[in-house]
C-alpha cells in the first residue's frame, strides 16, 4: 500500500510539473502571439496609408513605420526561434544579460500601454549563468508580468544583475502594492494566487506561474527568495551558479 501510494505521488508531482510547464510556456506563447498581432496591425494601418495618400511625404512616413515595425518582428522572430534552440533541457554557460534583452522586447508594447518603465542595472562583471536559456526566460518573463500586474497605476521596474561569490544574482523588483507578510510562505505553493483571476490581458490568476519558477530555479541548483512590503514594492532575487566567464561590457 505504501509503495502504490508513492508512486501515486510520484504521478501527481509530474502532471503538478506539467501544469507548471504549460503554465509558464503559455505566457510567453500569449505574450509573443499578442505582440506580433500588434507588429502586423502596424504594418496594415501604414501600407493602407501609404495607398490611400499619393504625396511622397505621406508615403514616405509609412514606408519608415512599416520599415520599424518589419524590424521588431525580426526581433521577436530571433527570440521566438532562440527559445526553440534550448528546448532539450541541457544546461551550459548563458548570458542572462542578452535573455533580459530578449524578454523586453516581448514585453515592450506591454509595458508601455501600462505605463511601466524598464530600469536596467547590469554589472559590467556579471557572470555567466550554467542555465538553460529557455527556462530562465520563462521565469523572466514571469517575474517582469507579476511586476507589471502590481503596479496598476503604472510605475518602474528594476532589473538588476552582479557577481556574488561564484554565483550569478539577478533581481527584479517593482514598486507597487507589496504582499502582506502573512502571504509570503504562500507565494510559491501551487494553485496559490493573490491575484482574483486573469487581468485583461489574460494573464495571471493560476497560482501556478510562482510554483513553477521556484521548481526551475531548484533544477538549476540555484535559489529565489522574495522581498516585500505593503505600499512599497517587491522584489525577487535569484541566485544561480556561474561559469568563471563574464558576459562581454555592455
Amino acid at each position: 500500500m505504501s509503495e502504490q501510494l508513492e508512486q501515486q505521488v510520484a504521478q501527481l508531482q509530474q502532471q503538478l510539473s506539467a501544469m507548471q510547464s504549460m503554465a509558464t510556456l503559455g505566457e510567453l506563447t500569449s505574450t509573443a502571439t499578442h505582440e506580433f498581432n500588434n507588429v502586423l496591425t502596424t504594418v496594415i494601418n501604414y501600407a493602407r496609408l501609404g495607398i490611400r495618400n499619393k504625396d511622397e511625404s505621406s508615403r514616405d512616413k509609412a514606408f519608415d513605420r512599416i520599415l520599424d515595425a518589419s524590424q521588431r518582428a525580426a526581433k521577436i522572430t530571433a527570440t521566438i526561434l532562440a527559445q526553440a534552440r534550448h528546448r532539450d533541457g541541457e544546461l551550459k554557460p548563458t548570458d542572462v544579460r542578452e535573455l533580459i534583452a530578449d524578454s523586453l522586447v516581448l514585453l515592450e508594447r506591454e509595458m508601455r500601454k501600462y505605463r511601466v518603465s524598464i530600469e536596467t542595472d547590469l554589472a559590467d562583471d556579471t557572470p555567466l549563468a550554467v542555465a538553460n536559456a529557455n527556462q530562465i526566460q520563462r521565469v523572466l518573463l514571469n517575474l517582469l508580468i507579476n511586476a507589471r500586474q502590481a503596479m496598476p497605476e503604472g510605475g518602474t521596474v528594476l532589473i538588476q544583475t552582479r557577481a556574488d561569490g561564484g554565483e550569478l544574482v539577478l533581481s527584479v523588483r517593482d514598486y507597487g502594492s507589496g504582499i502582506a507578510a502573512s502571504e509570503l510562505p504562500k507565494i510559491f505553493q501551487p494553485f496559490y494566487s493573490t491575484k482574483q483571476g486573469p487581468d485583461e490581458s489574460g494573464k495571471g490568476g493560476t497560482g501556478l506561474g510562482l510554483a513553477a519558477c521556484k521548481e526551475i530555479i531548484e533544477t538549476h541548483r540555484g535559489r529565489i527568495r522574495v522581498e516585500s512590503t505593503v505600499g512599497k514594492g517587491t522584489a525577487f532575487i535569484i541566485r544561480l551558479p556561474a561559469t568563471d566567464e563574464q558576459t562581454a561590457a555592455a
